[in-house]
């Protein structure tokens, strides 16, 4: 069976009645799993490299992205742990199977048993070994996104959840991705290091409506992730590339085809389709760079440490290495 992620990500603004609403909508459109993400804006660093961000004969470094804006923005839209528990059985109730992203370790164990059995790890961490390691000792599903990583982080990856249960999604941490640059031919070299895959949809659903998702599928996806919203595209940061319930509904409906039919459906509607195949090594771009330089290392778990056996001090933990 196509497994059907609606992500609910940053589009339900904070507000649980909203998330509620989606989970009910998603569970009638076909969704599978319906998924939230677990950001607590405590956890967000603070790195001075993005408080102006950084350019240099006219090429940029490090985009913009200042510490207390973005702590206050996603201060805004973190779920309580109650509302978190309400949704989990609200995703139950509506036969669906609850999903988060866990962005910090300090959090795996918690999200463990508030119910969560399912798991998302978002492509910046798929290089976050420790962390991947934490997530296979509590969770029966983890299904990793790997669009900001490469070859080598991927396999390694890979070998760290080895004996899991676990999947790995192409994506392109482009927002939103157009079509030349899917590269949807990644998934069969991701086959490599795991049995089935899936694409994580970041295209601009007002230009390109489902294309990309239904060329996925019909080159054998297995998982689909597709932004999902209530709102208008202008009233949510994560509008522009968010899908409405009659575009998921129409979406499983494609998904319940045969891939042969799939395939003569894309040909059809857009007869220059294998535009989005690409290449299955490829390159990550510049824009996907910058992306991962600000990504990776924007959450991280607080620990304490003594001194001299005494004194405690509040350090940062180290999430994305070899170890």
């Amino acid at each position: 069976m196509i497994k059907i992620i609606a992500e609910f990500c940053q589009n339900h603004n904070g507000n649980f009645d909203l998330l509620a609403k989606m989970v009910e909508a998603a569970a009638r459109a076909g969704a599978t799993h319906g998924k939230m993400q677990s950001i607590f804006a405590d956890t967000v660093v603070f790195r001075p490299q993005f408080e102006e961000g950084l350019t240099q004969s006219d090429e940029l470094k490090s985009i913009k992205r200042p510490y207390k804006e973005e702590y206050l923005r996603l201060k805004g839209l973190e779920i309580s742990s109650n509302d978190t528990i309400s949704f989990i059985q609200l995703c139950k109730d509506n036969g669906i199977i609850p999903m988060t992203t866990c962005f910090a370790r300090s959090h795996t164990l918690e999200l463990a048993d508030l119910g969560f059995e399912s798991i998302k790890v978002a492509s910046y961490d798929c290089a976050s070994f420790p962390l991947l390691r934490d997530l296979a000792k509590s969770f029966k599903e983890i299904i990793v996104s790997t669009g900001a990583t490469y070859n080598d982080e991927v396999a390694h990856a890979a070998s760290v959840l080895k004996g899991s249960n676990f999947s790995f999604l192409h994506c392109v941490t482009i927002y939103p991705t157009p079509l030349e640059h899917l590269n949807l031919a990644r998934m069969e070299w991701l086959r490599s290091y795991s049995p089935v895959v899936g694409f994580s949809d970041h295209s601009k659903i007002s230009e390109t409506g489902l294309l990309a998702s239904k060329a996925a599928l019909a080159l054998g996806a297995e998982i689909i992730e597709r932004h999902f919203t209530l709102l208008p595209e202008s009233e949510t940061r994560d509008g522009p590339v968010s899908v409405n319930e009659h575009q998921l509904k129409e979406l499983s409906d494609f998904a319940q085809l045969s891939q042969e039919e799939r395939l003569y459906q894309i040909e059809q509607e857009f007869p220059e389709w294998e535009c989005m195949i690409g290449v299955r090594n490829r390159k990550l771009s510049d824009a996907e760079l910058l992306n991962r330089d600000y990504y990776r290392g924007r959450f991280a778990s607080p620990r304490n440490e003594s001194i001299n056996g005494s004194r405690m001090i509040f350090n940062w933990e180290e999430l994305s290495v070899y170890d």
